[in-house]
């Protein structure tokens, strides 16, 4: 987690190593058809919900990017232009490169190019990109109301909350409309949007947090209970279907963002971090997050059907998470080989923002 002004956060990087993981072990699992192990599955021991859930490490990359933007640009004014051409140069690259693989799959066929290429354009400013890639979309609108948001937010260390009210509100009328919002709560700023204003309010409310031990873990074990319930109903996909009615997706952004939030600044902040083999393989793990987090698409799914179909049944959760720790861990080679020929060159352009 280096930006470029030079500054390192260990702890941060650490932090984008579990969400890479969480969301690494989601798609190795289960995939979008419940295979190897069935989406009804539900942990007796409830700490594992979190990681049957594991789309939720979306939402702790959201809010580590709010937290991340506010430490960075904490009482300092910026150049937003070279801002974004530092984030274009961050993000493009490797996206593109997806992009360009995940077409090559349509072959040469003039229809399915075509129609790739309209799904392309239209992620611009719809969750329409292949391989995680929606979530680029979702953080590039939020860097595009970022500068209004950190404003308000120098004027008050509470105006914040009343933003994520207002999205709140417009969660439960969008609801009563369509009658469900797990889509644009899961894969839009509309629900986003509540994560990286908790990441900021986290950095801003960071001195509070520090070495509050017994709170954070309370809390943190009130929201493992919590998906715990919430992956016993259903989850993701079966509460009671996908799309969900549930209000749930009303608020379920929000309290991943304010519990996230929590767990960022405590970890970041009541800790020195030293820098042991352990502390540094989990930090190059996050250092490789983006490469893990866009790529693992080409071969997650491939390796747990060829795991369960050729070497042993891997259709029990706890066999099957096992494994998955093992293929992320294989994942990590593939992601320092694109981080250092794809990524790494395009950041030595980036240019100070900071004034």
């Amino acid at each position: 987690m280096k930006s470029s002004s030079g500054k390192y956060f260990v702890a941060l990087d650490h932090v984008r190593a579990l969400a890479a993981f969480l969301v690494f072990t989601w798609h190795f699992t289960h995939y979008k058809n419940g295979y190897p192990v069935p989406f009804e599955f539900v942990p007796d021991i409830f700490v594992f919900s979190i990681f049957n859930e594991g789309h939720t490490g979306v939402a702790l990359f959201m809010t580590l990017s709010g937290y991340l933007f506010a430490k960075l640009l904490d009482g300092k004014k910026i150049d937003y232009a070279h801002f974004l051409w530092n984030r274009f140069l961050r993000l493009a690259p490797l996206l593109l490169l997806v992009l360009f693989l995940v077409g090559t799959k349509y072959g040469l066929d003039a229809d399915n190019i075509k129609s790739y290429l309209w799904r392309v354009t239209k992620g611009i400013v719809y969750p329409t990109l292949p391989n995680g890639g929606w979530s680029v979309t979702a953080e590039f609108h939020f860097y595009l109301i970022l500068p209004f948001l950190l404003w308000i937010a120098r004027h008050s260390k509470y105006a914040l909350l009343g933003v994520i009210a207002c999205m709140i509100a417009f969660r439960l009328f969008l609801h009563s409309q369509l009658g469900e919002i797990q889509d644009l709560s899961y894969f839009t700023i509309v629900g986003r949007m509540d994560q990286f204003l908790f990441g900021i309010i986290a950095y801003r409310f960071s001195s509070l947090i520090s070495g509050r031990h017994i709170f954070v873990g309370s809390m943190a074990t009130i929201f493992l209970l919590f998906y715990w319930w919430f992956d016993s109903v259903g989850g993701f996909y079966h509460y009671p279907t996908y799309p969900s009615p549930s209000l749930i997706w009303i608020i379920l952004p929000t309290i991943e963002g304010l519990i996230y939030g929590l767990i960022i600044a405590w970890y970041d902040n009541s800790f020195s971090h030293k820098s042991g083999s352990i502390s540094t393989f989990i930090a190059k793990i996050g250092t490789y997050s983006y490469s893990i987090y866009l790529l693992h698409f080409f071969v997650v799914f491939k390796m747990a059907r060829y795991i369960h179909e050729n070497l042993i049944d891997i259709s029990n959760y706890y066999l099957a998470f096992a494994f998955s720790i093992l293929c992320f861990l294989l994942m990590i080679p593939i992601a320092y080989i694109s981080h250092r020929y794809v990524e790494t060159p395009f950041l030595k352009l980036r240019t100070p923002y900071l004034k």
